[in-house]
């Protein structure tokens, strides 16, 4: 047999063993990684080259090696979602950088990271001064996590106790011109309203790239053609606006009246509806 079609064959064959073996592991060994998995994958990776470009023709015990790295990696992935101790000894503790505002220069030593590195990190995370920083500890896997101190923290709907809708994740429905039944049942929508709403758009089902619908049931699209001018949806707007009118109208009809009967009735059901409006205001935004 040639060599090149030794080597290719050889190639394809470990390809399907550490694609097996990757499977095995799970989708950590393709993240950050732990000490171990770090080790482990080196390994693996070192194996599959040696026997596909060695001269040797030891396959079968090539395969064996990879798939004792392998099992090692998976049975130590699941002791220590049992055990911390081990979990603790194998992947490591996460190291205080910052606490109280102040950097802990011994643990950046331990750690053997620079106050260059620390600054580096916190770049990553947005942040540019140290001093804006109240915790922050390294993770086991090399992330830097940071909790900002609170006068530096983004403000949020509930700081300002403001009400907001829950949002869901949107649906996608239409993908390369094609309708998704499953996403399109999920979001618990027909073919029929899909094809109403395209049509609203002035649009047919091959002009579009994307479409998703939201929590809101409002669908928008990304087209091929980006020189087309897509409108936004106007269902909430419109509502919203609908709602104002009828409250609006409520008062202008409860100045008109000589009856004082109807005029409490409509500024009765105009105070209602204005109820109703700033109730919904959050899901009309």
């Amino acid at each position: 047999m040639p060599e090149w079609v030794e080597v290719a064959f050889r190639s394809i064959l470990f390809i399907g063993v550490l694609f097996a073996v990757t499977k095995l592991i799970g989708k950590k060994q393709i993240s950050e990684l732990s000490f171990f998995e770090y080790v482990a994958g080196i390994t693996i990776g070192s194996i599959a080259g040696e026997i596909i470009l060695g001269l040797n023709n030891h396959w079968g015990a090539g395969i064996l090696s990879i798939m004792i790295f392998g099992l090692v990696t998976f049975f130590a992935d699941i002791l220590s979602l049992k055990n911390k101790n081990f979990r603790n000894f194998f992947e490591g503790r996460g190291t205080v950088l910052i606490k109280d505002g102040k950097i802990q220069e011994d643990n950046l030593k331990k750690e053997r990271y620079s106050i260059d590195d620390l600054n580096s990190l916190l770049r990553q995370k947005n942040v540019f001064k140290a001093a804006d920083v109240e915790f922050a500890v390294l993770e086991p896997r090399g992330d830097l996590s940071v909790m900002l101190k609170k006068e530096n923290q983004p403000l949020t709907p509930k700081d300002l106790q403001l009400t907001v809708a829950q949002e869901k994740e949107p649906q996608t429905v239409i993908m390369d011109g094609n309708i998704l039944n499953d996403s399109l049942a999920e979001s618990g929508k027909t073919r029929n309203w899909l094809n109403m709403e395209i049509e609203k758009l002035g649009l047919t089902l091959d002009n579009i790239f994307l479409g998703q619908i939201d929590s809101y049931g409002e669908l928008t699209v990304d087209v091929y053609d980006d020189k087309i001018q897509v409108p936004s949806p106007q269902q909430r707007p419109l509502l919203s606006a609908m709602i104002k009118k009828c409250a609006a109208d409520m008062e202008v009809f409860s100045l008109q009246t000589d009856s004082k009967k109807a005029q409490n009735m409509y500024e009765k059901n105009a105070a209602k509806l204005n109820q109703i409006l700033q109730k919904l205001s959050p899901y009309l935004k």
